[in-house]
Parts: structure tokens; C-alpha cells; sequence
């Protein structure tokens, strides 16, 4: 069948199927490899069971997992094995006896023929729609020889030809990761992969290596193992989501702040909160939130550093009632486990939010408290800079204003530093201060960077108490305000 008049079909993944572009091209070979562990059978069995949900005949070779593995490892997914046709190709008992082996002729000859001839006759008495091969590594030890080995991949292939069959070759690169015979000969090839971080919880991920006559998504795609099957998700691609923004602008219901970002922050942009630990940053983003639920719109707040009854008791400790539109259902607040996170597991929940598929009314405000943990929670994870500048642009075209709250080290003084540069990537900067004033630690405010717009460069002293912030006058008669320990100047005689 000519390329054009496949059809597609689904795999049982909703998230892989948008990876390819719609779903796999019908009556194909396909390559699905990876190490053991990282998933291949149980995504082989989505795919196959997708197939019994749509009326399909289907059919699973195993060359060496048993029946009864199969369907221990399938319960253990909630997965029921009806409709599935199990064909086992695994040497009996009396194979592996001495007297009963081959002298004549190489063993290799001989169990090469014998195991592909029972393969064909399964797929002849069946007459499956889809078929899973597990799996190549056993072929490959049969064949004993790379050009066997090649030449009897080529005859299956051939002998698929012209079946309407979707057919998945199962590899699970035992053999060696430079062996690319069979990636030549497959339409296309998916890759899965486990890594294991020096602390926390393996992480998984696939790509699509080959992918003949359709576009798909490129680069790896976080996914994880959970009981019903894998969870993938996608990267996220921010030009595939360009829309049209409304002209509007964000408040905080504070006057003051609003007026030192000259009205407020234009819908659709990110703003970095950027200060010491404990001086007002995350309360600033938690204002944002609660204006937005009196105004009726939902927000999300994913905080890496703290326990959700640690921050509602301090929001309620400085008059900020986060409570109110947690339990309206305007405030989601989810805590993350750094240890268990993936940058691809955290850009699909958030991306649920914000279009809303999490059931529930798509989120316009979003804080990431803070971008420190983030970056923790993924220390052997590169370009997570680039990432982010991707997820950054990406809620921008969704309209969604964006919190990245940063906490730098240090308290006083020009040494201040953050881990990572991400200045250049938000709209907007906040900076907070401490600074020592009269034989007192004080607290002030500055915007340093609105893109669009004008704003206030004054810099002005805060406070936080029971009724939350309180913004004074501008700091006018202060020299060195920013270096912590500031001096004052007398404006009379300047």
C-alpha cells in the first residue's frame, strides 16, 4: 500500500500519538527498543490492547518471556489479556538436552528456520492486524552471524509486505548499541530510555529516531511508568501554540506596587521576584493569586520549597487569604517532590493547568516558588535554561502571566549572587533588598526591568505585617541603599 493511503492508527498513548503526529502509519515495521526495564513490553501492550478495543485481531510472539509472564506483568497494570493471542517460541526442556542437538548442520541453521517458519504460521493462522515480536535479541543469538541476522529481518519484512499488519519489532539492545541493521530496515524506530540520577528516582525518557512520511515531534520526551501504563509527555513546543493575546492588565490590589510597575503587568507576561531568602518575594506572588480569585480567575502555585500547611499559615499570618480561593476552587497549590521530578512530568502538568485538561477552568496566573528548587529538584538535567525559556514563551502565547520567584544568596551587600541567570529570560524584575537603616534591618522594592512600558526606578522601603505590605515613600535622601548599608546625603545642598 502506498504511503499516502495508510491510514493511521492509534497506539493506546493519547500523548505518544501527538509525538507522531496523529498516531502510527497502518501496515508498517516499526523498531521499539531500549534497555531492560524501560517499558517496551508494557507500551507493546497498550498498543495491542488499543487494538482489541477497536475490534482488531492481535497477536504477541515471545521468544522469551512465558505466557504466564505476560500476563502477571499485565495484571500488575490492571491490564486484562483477552483478545490477545500469546504465541510462545521459548525452547522446551528437551531442547537443551546434549543428546537432541544438531551435528550435520550449524545449530544456527537449523533454529533460524525453524523459529521464523513458526513465527509466519502464527501470523498465517491468526491473520493479526497488529503483531509484537519479542524479541530480536533472541533472533540475533540464533542467527549467530550479522548478515544472517540481516537477511532473515529482510524476509520477515518481506513477508509483511502487502498484510494489513502493523508490526512492532521488540530489541532490547543486548547485543550492542551500535547495531543498526535492524533501525535501517524499520518505516520508523522509537527509543526508550532509563537513567539513573546520583539521587532520587530513575528517570525515563523516548524519541523518535525514524519516522518515514510523517512529521513528528523531535527530541526526547519524558515519560514514566505508573500502574495503567506509561504516561508520556511531550515537549513542549511553544510555537505550536501562537494565539492571540487580549490587551489587559494584571493587578496586584495594592496601589502602590501597581504604581511602581507603572498600572500593573501586561497580561502575558513573566516576572522575576528576585531577592534574599525571607524578604517578601513569594508574599508578593501570593498577592498576585488572591486579587486574581477575587477577580474570578484561577491560578496555580507549584512550590518546590515549602509544605502547603507551612504556607497557608504564613499567608494567613500576614492577611493574605490564600484559604478562600483554595477552597473556591480558584487557587490550586501543589506541592512537588524534587526527587521524583522530571522537566517533562512538571512542563505536562502545567501545561493541563493552563489549557485546562485537568478538568478544571484553565489557570491564568502561574508561580513557580521557587525557580531555585526547580533547578535543584533536576541537577544533572542540561539546557534547563533553554527549557524553561521555551515554557516561558509557550505561556505567553497562552496569555498566562507568569511568578518566577528566586531567591539569591546572601543577605547584604554587592556579593549577592543567584545560581543561574535568568534575568534576560522574564519580561519583568522586581528586585527586593534588605538594607540597614537607624540600627534596623529594613526591607525595600524596586522594579528594574518592565519590557513594555514605563515604570517607577524609584527604590522604596516595605513592610510585611498582619495586614500585608505597606509600601512607602521613595528612598530619596539614601546613597548605597542597594549595597546594604546605605548613607545619607543631604538633597539641600546638591
Amino acid at each position: 500500500m502506498d504511503d499516502l493511503k495508510s491510514k493511521t492508527i492509534k497506539t493506546g498513548i493519547a500523548e505518544l500519538d501527538d509525538i507522531l503526529g496523529g498516531g502510527l502509519r497502518a501496515n508498517r515495521v516499526y523498531l521499539l527498543h531500549g534497555k531492560p526495564g524501560s517499558g517496551k513490553t508494557t507500551l507493546s501492550l497498550q498498543f495491542l490492547l488499543e487494538g482489541v478495543k477497536v475490534g482488531e485481531k492481535v497477536l504477541y510472539v515471545t521468544l522469551s518471556e512465558t505466557r504466564q509472564e505476560l500476563i502477571s506483568a499485565a495484571a500488575s497494570h490492571g491490564f486484562s489479556l483477552d483478545g490477545v493471542e500469546i504465541v510462545e517460541l521459548i525452547a522446551e526442556d528437551s531442547d537443551l538436552d546434549p543428546d537432541s542437538q544438531y551435528t550435520m548442520y550449524q545449530p544456527s541453521e537449523i533454529e533460524l528456520t525453524v523459529t521464523a517458519k513458526a513465527i509466519m504460521d502464527a501470523i498465517e493462522t491468526f491473520n493479526p492486524s497488529r503483531v509484537i515480536i519479542d524479541s530480536l535479541s533472541e533472533i540475533k543469538l540464533i542467527a549467530q552471524s550479522a548478515l544472517r541476522f540481516r537477511r532473515q529481518t529482510l524476509a520477515l519484512k518481506q513477508f509483511f509486505t502487502g498484510r494489513d499488519c502493523t508490526v512492532f519489532f521488540l530489541d532490547d539492545k543486548t547485543s550492542g548499541d551500535d547495531d543498526l541493521q535492524v533501525e535501517s530496515i524499520a518505516h520508523g524506530v522509537i527509543s526508550l530510555e532509563q537513567l539513573s540520577p546520583e539521587y532520587g528516582a530513575e528517570r525515563r525518557r523516548l524519541k523518535i529516531s525514524k519516522f518515514r512520511g510523517q512529521k513528528y515531534r523531535g527530541g526526547y520526551h519524558d515519560f514514566t511508568i505508573i500502574r495503567g501504563g506509561l504516561e508520556v509527555y511531550p515537549r513542549i513546543v511553544a510555537a505550536e501554540h501562537k494565539s492571540d493575546v487580549e490587551a489587559d492588565i494584571v493587578t496586584s490590589g495594592i496601589g502602590e506596587v501597581d504604581a511602581l510597575l507603572g498600572g500593573g503587568l501586561d497580561r502575558g507576561t513573566s516576572t522575576l521576584l528576585l531577592g534574599p531568602a525571607g524578604v517578601g518575594k513569594s508574599s508578593l506572588s501570593f498577592q498576585y493569586v488572591v486579587e486574581a480569585a477575587r477577580k474570578g480567575e484561577r491560578s496555580i502555585i507549584f512550590s518546590f520549597d515549602e509544605r502547603l500547611d507551612t504556607m497557608l499559615r504564613r499567608a494567613d499570618g500576614i492577611g493574605i487569604g490564600l484559604r478562600g480561593g483554595l477552597d473556591a476552587g480558584l487557587i490550586d497549590i501543589r506541592t512537588v517532590d524534587p526527587a521524583e521530578l522530571s522537566p517533562g512530568e512538571f512542563g505536562h502538568r502545567l501545561r493541563q493547568a493552563v489549557e485546562g485538561s485537568d478538568g478544571q477552568r484553565r489557570a491564568r496566573i502561574v508561580v513557580i516558588d521557587s525557580l531555585n528548587g526547580y533547578l535543584n529538584a533536576m541537577p544533572e538535567e542540561r539546557f534547563l535554561t533553554v527549557q524553561l525559556h521555551e515554557l516561558l514563551t509557550y505561556l505567553g502565547h497562552l496569555g498566562v502571566t507568569t511568578f518566577l520567584v528566586v531567591a539569591q544568596f546572601g543577605l547584604l551587600g554587592n556579593a549577592m549572587m543567584s545560581s543561574i541567570d535568568t534575568s534576560y529570560l522574564a519580561d519583568n524584575v522586581i528586585l527586593f533588598r534588605y538594607f540597614e537603616s537607624e540600627g534596623a534591618v529594613k526591607q525595600l522594592i524596586s522594579v528594574v526591568k518592565k519590557r513594555s512600558g514605563r515604570h517607577e526606578r524609584t527604590l522604596r522601603e516595605f513592610s510585611i505585617g498582619d495586614t500585608g505590605f505597606a509600601i512607602g515613600q521613595p528612598l530619596s535622601n539614601f546613597q548605597g541603599v542597594l549595597t546594604g548599608t546605605p548613607y545619607k546625603v543631604d538633597l539641600a545642598s546638591q
